[in-house]
């Protein structure tokens, strides 16, 4: 359908005060779509209209997600299920792992990316940004298989993938296959930890940015080393970035270090990242320091909510459930307020909410994409809080229906 209306869809337009928020407040509206676009919304349905109509039936309409970060090129998702080994050496395990696994994984590399994407549209996910293996163990044969994957779906989604060079830059030598992966459907130059994995952070940096700069993509790092060396490794980006004008054109990966630091470095570590315009994403781990999500988005550093893998040889706790991650998010933070609730949403939408802070309806509006979910729930707050179920799925203004 290229036009249609969805009547019957309950938005949020504000928050009822009685000294201080107590509920969030409703109405009921009808969405007219055309094409990609939300181009009119009412509260007066039209009466003669004669375009195909999709009926609500009360449900919530909430802004469709973003999964910023993810491998959907090397997976066990909707294979045999196997646990993960032990990680005696740390990442220096799962690397060689890879030295056979990725092998015997390609055969099927495409498929199982395409459950995963199927995965992540079903729990409200309209934008992918996926990491990319790059490496000599298979070239850029996942790179390959992940472009087709996702070019099957672009009817619904938006996407961006990562040249990720998983066995280190340097280490493995793998600057000429990330070029030919610029060349090749990457939009993104990927890397890993320059210190514990290349062992020369300057060289690693200065390499991964002139890549970047000889192809004008963007970058995003994982940055796993903790405590001081990761916030030196930080320090360092901030400097390159400034140096290359590349302010607003880096991610952060993990940046577990971030969740190390004392108050006072962490605010002049913050500071930095605020200036050069880096924005952060995170998986919300239990496992160690969460870094300080909300601390971070208040000065000035944006943070994105991301499940990493649904179930690999490197964890098989994932699910694509962004609802609930955002509530172990607020549990982590001792969110529990109807506002503070709804503003969770922000870090799984690209800062995209129904209301402001202060209350103000700024979602939706006629010009925008008309990607969003209907969920089974009275607000934003309770959606998450109660991890409520996502009952339909729109992605550039089409319904997302999985194929019998």
């Amino acid at each position: 359908m290229n036009a249609y209306w969805i009547v019957n869809a309950t938005i949020e337009t504000g928050f009822n005060h009685d000294s201080r928020v107590t509920e969030t407040c409703t109405e009921t509206a009808h969405l007219k779509i055309e094409h990609e676009t939300i181009t009119e919304v009412t509260s007066t349905y039209p009466a003669q209209s004669d375009l195909p109509v999709i009926d609500a039936e009360g449900a919530l309409l909430l802004p469709a997600f973003r999964e910023m970060h993810i491998h959907i090129d090397k997976t066990y998702y909707s294979g045999p299920w196997k646990a993960v080994e032990p990680a005696v050496d740390g990442i220096f395990t799962r690397i060689e792992e890879e030295q056979t696994i990725l092998k015997e994984q390609l055969p099927v590399a495409e498929e199982r990316a395409k459950k995963m994407i199927e995965l992540l549209l079903q729990n409200g996910h309209t934008h992918i940004r996926t990491h990319c293996n790059i490496d000599p163990v298979t070239g850029i044969e996942n790179l390959k298989a992940t472009v087709h994957a996702l070019k099957a779906y672009e009817a619904y989604l938006a996407y961006e993938i990562v040249a990720f060079p998983q066995h280190g830059l340097l280490r493995s030598n793998a600057e000429s296959l990330v070029r030919q992966a610029m060349e090749n459907g990457a939009t993104h130059v990927g890397g890993v930890d320059p210190a514990t994995v290349d062992r020369d952070i300057n060289r690693s940096l200065e390499t991964m940015f002139a890549i970047a700069q000889d192809y004008q993509k963007n970058i995003d790092i994982h940055l796993h080393d903790p405590d001081s060396l990761g916030a030196f490794e930080m320090e360092q980006i901030t400097d390159l970035v400034k140096k290359n004008g590349y302010e607003g054109r880096v991610t952060i990966s993990h940046a577990l270090a971030l969740g190390d630091l004392n108050e006072k470095r962490l605010q002049q570590l913050g500071g930095m990242l605020s200036d050069a315009k880096i924005d952060v994403t995170t998986t919300v781990p239990i496992n160690r320091p969460t870094i300080p999500i909300p601390a971070l988005w208040e000065a000035g550093i944006p943070v994105s909510v991301g499940h990493d893998s649904i179930t690999d040889h490197w964890s098989p706790f994932g699910t694509g459930n962004t609802m609930d991650k955002l509530a172990t998010l607020g549990e982590r933070f001792g969110i529990s307020d109807e506002v503070g609730l709804n503003q969770l949403l922000k870090y799984a939408t690209g800062g995209v909410t129904p209301l402001s802070a202060d209350g103000k309806q700024q979602w939706p509006t006629p010009g925008d994409t008309a990607s969003f979910m209907l969920v089974d729930a009275v607000c934003s707050a309770e959606a998450i809080a109660r991890r409520k179920s996502i009952l339909a799925v729109f992605g550039k203004g089409k319904r997302f229906v999985m194929e019998e």
